[in-house]
Parts: structure tokens; C-alpha cells; sequence
């Protein structure tokens, strides 16, 4: 049962309990509660972080304008593999006038014949495999696009599920604090208690109502960054989401030669290589002359001919010497990008890795025992405060201390998660 189902039924069963409905403060404060209590009651809905990843995958405008981009570099590999046209030339010469009765014919020249370029050296070829490189490209940066969203997914996921977990502590907390205010203005109006700590702990009570209010804030805020990231345009009011606990076992040790093998970025990186090399091949190819054949009829002075030919460029000057040294450079500047990505990988994963495992060892150390050990003060406290022998302010101070230690454990516990998704991003395995 959720804690705002404990609130309306510990508010229903305020009879039961001997607590008064009439009181000014309860009055001020059951608006709040009952507002933030069903307010994420409305048509909540389990939603897991794999799905979440595979929704923003499958819906996401971004991944869709990836498989078009695949799509055209589909159409230029298609269109490079196309041989030249042949081309229809008609032409007629000799146009004057000419005296009466001279034949128009005999003293006009006519052609009509075709033309046909060959490339040489292979360029069809080149330009194909310049193209198809064009394409695994565009897959690789929809693979890096989705993997890249997956791990913005995961994070902010966490974040929401972290948020809504210390919302919910507050707000327990803050239910918790209602019904010790209704006890205690009981006391006071029996003249059992002092004026005095009945204003403590209303001040305790507030407090506790602004840090819910603010985490309900948070917690909307990171709700709405979650669906924002998966690029869903209608965003749901309350979303359940997994449990926010430690992983069972020991995370897999990080292996960087694993992630410069899966790394959509170092795949890019050696393709960017094999594309400026078949760029050079292409250009290497394009310094040779095209041969242009034709062949077609030619009437000239009365007579029916053939005619036949050919022509290509004289490569005195130009030689596409300046593509060849830019395509020569680019091979030289994506070699020096591939050993620039190796390390950003490196340092990544190196990173990503030292987090979990510092994450992990506070939790494991240092919070669960901290919480454990102020969820104990609190009980004892609350104890001695009913046996009368701890004052008020030693109970106010117990309380405040073990909302903070959880506050602080689920976060870290959030932080946690948000490291290992990014561990999984740093070794390239997400999704």
C-alpha cells in the first residue's frame, strides 16, 4: 500500500484514534496533504527503465530522421553506380542564300550522331565504394544516436525515480509530524503539555511541509525530463517506477578493450579512415581523362556519309592534384581523430568505473549503516519521549536526522543507478 493510502486511512480513522477533526491546524494542513496525496493516484503506470529506453527508441523523432538520413545515403550509393548518358547531337551548316532553283540540299551540310563517355580508371567503382562507405556511416550514427539517447534516458529515469522517492519520504514524514501535532494540541488543551512545545513541533510540522512541497516540485520536474528525453509529446501525470534499491552482486569489472571494440564512436572513427582512403582512390581515379566516342551520319555537297570520332582532355595542367593532397590530408586527420576518440574512450570508461565503485562503497559502508543507525536513534527516541525521558527537542532532532540520512541514502542510491547506466554507455553495450 502506497503512503498516500496510509494518509487518507489514518485520517479516516482519526475517530478511532481519539484525535480531534476540529482543530486549526489540522485544518491548515489536510488541504496540503490530501492535494499531494492524490494527486499522483490518478491513472498511475509501472513504467521500467527498459521500456522506457525502447520507447524512446522506437518513437523518438530523432531516430526516425537517422533511418531517413539512411535512407538518402541509400539514394546517392544507388546514383553513383549510374553510367553517364549518351548524348544526341543534330546539327545543320552552310545556311545562306542561295539562287532560285539551286537544290537546298547539295549546298548544306547536316549531321545527326551520338556521343558516349566512358570513364576510365574505374571511377563508377570508386564512386560506389566512396557511396557505400556513405551508408555504413549513416547507420553507424543512428546506432550512435540510439545509444546515445538510451544512456540520456537511463539517467534521467533515475533521477525521476530517486526524486520521487525522497518526495515520498517527505511526504511520510510530513504525515508522520500531522498526527504528533494533533496529539500534542490534544495535551496542550488538557493542560498535559507546554504551549511552547506544541509551537516546536508545528515549526518542525512546516518545515516538513516545505521540503515536501519542493521535492514534489523536484520530482514533477524530473518526471517531465524523463518523457522529454524519450520524446514523447503526451506526458502521463504519475508514472510508478522500479523499485530504487541496490543491485544484488558485484558489477562486471570494466574491460576498455571491450568498449574500443563495441564503441559506436570508435567504429565511426576506423570508418572515417576507410572512407578518406577510398576518397583518395576516387580522386587518384578522377586524374585520368574520360574518353568521349561518337559516331552518327553526315549529308554534306549532295553525299550521304558516316561519321565517327573521339576526344578526351589533354592532362598538361590540370591532374586533380589538389583533390589528391586534400584527400591524402584527410586520411592523416582521421587517424589522429581515431587515436583522440581511443582515449576519450579510455578516460571514460576509466571514469564510469571508478564512480560505481566509489558509489557502491559509500552506500555499502557508510549509508546502510548510517541509516540503520538513525532509524534506531529515531525509535529510541520516540520511546524514551513517550516514557518522558528525553525532551522534545532531543525527539525533534532524532526525527530530523533520520529524514536526512534517508533523504541522502536514496540519493546516493539514484546516483548510483545513473553511474552504472553510464557505465554501460561508456562500454558501448547500451542498449
Amino acid at each position: 500500500m502506497s503512503v498516500n493510502l496510509i494518509i487518507l486511512t489514518d485520517i479516516r480513522d482519526w475517530n478511532r484514534l481519539g484525535l480531534s477533526r476540529d482543530c486549526m491546524w489540522t485544518r491548515r494542513i489536510i488541504p496540503f496533504l490530501l492535494l499531494l496525496a492524490a494527486a499522483p493516484l490518478l491513472g498511475q503506470e509501472l513504467l521500467t527503465v527498459e521500456e522506457a529506453v525502447a520507447r524512446a527508441i522506437s518513437l523518438h523523432p530523432l531516430i526516425q530522421a537517422g533511418t531517413r538520413q539512411i535512407a538518402v545515403s541509400e539514394g546517392l550509393r544507388r546514383q553513383a553506380g549510374l553510367a553517364p548518358n549518351p548524348s544526341f547531337i543534330f546539327q545543320h551548316e552552310n545556311l545562306r542564300s542561295m539562287p532560285r532553283g539551286t537544290p537546298y540540299w547539295t549546298f548544306t551540310d547536316t549531321f545527326a550522331y551520338v556521343e558516349q563517355r566512358f570513364e576510365t580508371a574505374g571511377k563508377r567503382k570508386r564512386r560506389v565504394e566512396s557511396a557505400s562507405v556513405g551508408v555504413e556511416r549513416a547507420a553507424l550514427e543512428k546506432e550512435l544516436l540510439a545509444k546515445q539517447l538510451a544512456g540520456r534516458v537511463m539517467q534521467a529515469y533515475w533521477a525521476a525515480a530517486g526524486a520521487k522517492r525522497i518526495y515520498e519520504l517527505l511526504l511520510e514524514a510530513a504525515r508522520n509530524f500531522l498526527l504528533i501535532v494533533e496529539y500534542h494540541e490534544v495535551r496542550v488543551r488538557e493542560g498535559a503539555m507546554a504551549e511552547a512545545d506544541l509551537l516546536r513541533i508545528r515549526l518542525e510540522s512546516e518545515r516538513l511541509n516545505l521540503a515536501a512541497k519542493t521535492a514534489f516540485l523536484e520530482s514533477e520536474r524530473a518526471r517531465i525530463a524523463l518523457f522529454r528525453e524519450m520524446g514523447v509529446e503526451e506526458i502521463p501525470e504519475a508514472v510508478r517506477y522500479e523499485p530504487l534499491d541496490l543491485p544484488p552482486g558485484v558489477p562486471a569489472p570494466a574491460d576498455a578493450e571491450t568498449a574500443l571494440t563495441e564503441r559506436t564512436e570508435m567504429k565511426l572513427a576506423r570508418l572515417a579512415i576507410r572512407q578518406a582512403e577510398m576518397e583518395l582512390r576516387l580522386a587518384q581515379a578522377n586524374a585520368a581523362p574520360d574518353v568521349t566516342a561518337l559516331g552518327g551520319y553526315k549529308r554534306t555537297a549532295g553525299y550521304d556519309t558516316l561519321l565517327a570520332g573521339f576526344r578526351f582532355d589533354l592532362p598538361f595542367r590540370d591532374r586533380n592534384q589538389g583533390n589528391i593532397a586534400a584527400a591524402s590530408a584527410r586520411i592523416a586527420a582521421a587517424r589522429a581523430e581515431l587515436a583522440a576518440v581511443k582515449a576519450m574512450v579510455r578516460a571514460e570508461v576509466a571514469a564510469a568505473a571508478k564512480a560505481v565503485a566509489v558509489r557502491r562503497r559509500q552506500i555499502i559502508e557508510s549509508l546502510e549503516p548510517m541509516r540503520k543507525e538513525a532509524m534506531e536513534s529515531s525509535e529510541i527516541a520516540r520511546a524514551a519521549y513517550r516514557e518522558g525521558g528525553w525532551d522534545l527537542l532531543r525527539l525533534l532532532d532524532a526525527e530530523r536526522l533520520r529524514i536526512e540520512v534517508e533523504t541522502l541514502y536514496f540519493r546516493a542510491l539514484a546516483e548510483y543507478r545513473q553511474s552504472l547506466a553510464e557505465l554501460e554507455t561508456a562500454m558501448g553495450v547500451a542498449p
